[in-house]
């Protein structure tokens, strides 16, 4: 086989709007604190058209609340970086095996009619407990939501496209699977290392469609969960005393969705600033 080539200098040059033409959807993006948000405003501000999808009355019955979709709408359409690019929201409960499917054919739809960037960075919280604690209700909800639904969300996706170069699938976990110590929500941490377990299976699955599959490990992220001395403890264990903030994880997963990235599949990349358990 030839080798290929050095790249000239124009493929050296970065392009400013990368993902120029592009579709993606971006699950969970239902809170202006929230890393499916600025996840969703890195890939508009690439040159992407957008789908967001929410899920208002799961953030409403949370501590921290709902947003209105309209504003985080608006938010990503500010962001934009090609004007001819479109932002869409719209709601989905990804608890019903029936709209990981529809989700993404409405997507699709909204959006030219095609879907390149799949970003689940949807997840249930709260409803968890203890291992003493949890039942089966709990574990099938997390089990639903968490797994089940990201799963679903990939068949249909590549199902739906043509295959090609530029297909991507980011899915997100917790680092369950290299230091994840979460005794108090045993289903949560059950499911998300699912996830990072069956990544390198479903790049192996994809590959051939020109859909590489990677999963991001954010680690501990600012979306408005915690405050206090249990927020300034975690703060002390990162090096630079801040924790990540969401646009931290956020330009990872925008690269991840770019033509650079595209020798890069199966794995399972962190995002901590060097974050010290």
């Amino acid at each position: 086989m030839p080798r290929l080539p050095h790249p000239g200098p124009e493929e050296l040059r970065r392009d400013p709007l990368p993902l120029r033409g592009r579709t993606a959807l971006v699950t969970g993006a239902s809170r202006r604190g929230g890393i499916g948000h600025a996840v969703a405003r890195r890939l508009a501000a690439y040159g992407a058209s957008v789908y967001l999808h929410h899920h208002v009355p799961h953030d409403a019955g949370l501590p921290w609340g709902a947003d209105r979709p309209e504003d985080v709408l608006e938010s990503v359409r500010g962001a934009l970086g090609d004007p001819e690019a479109r932002v869409v929201a719209g709601p989905g409960d990804l608890a019903d095996p029936a709209v990981p499917a529809e989700l993404i054919g409405r997507a699709a739809e909204s959006l030219g009619g095609r879907l390149d960037i799949l970003v689940a960075n949807h997840a249930q919280s709260g409803f968890d407990g203890a291992l003493d604690e949890i039942d089966t209700a709990m574990l099938d909800t997390h089990w639903a939501v968490d797994t089940r639904s990201v799963l679903l969300l990939v068949q249909a996706h590549a199902r739906l496209r043509t295959p090609g170069p530029g297909g991507r699938v980011v899915m997100m976990t917790s680092g369950q699977d290299i230091a994840g110590d979460m005794p108090g929500e045993i289903a949560y941490a059950l499911q998300k290392g699912a996830l990072a377990s069956i990544t390198r299976s479903l790049s192996t699955t994809l590959v051939e469609q020109g859909i590489t599959v990677n999963t991001v490990n954010p680690g501990p992220v600012d979306t408005d969960y915690l405050n206090g001395e249990a927020y300034e403890a975690v703060a002390a264990g990162f090096p630079s005393g801040r924790w990540g903030m969401p646009d931290d994880p956020a330009r990872l997963i925008a690269w991840l969705a770019t033509d650079e990235a595209g020798w890069i599949t199966g794995e399972v990349i962190s995002s901590e600033g060097g974050f010290r358990r």
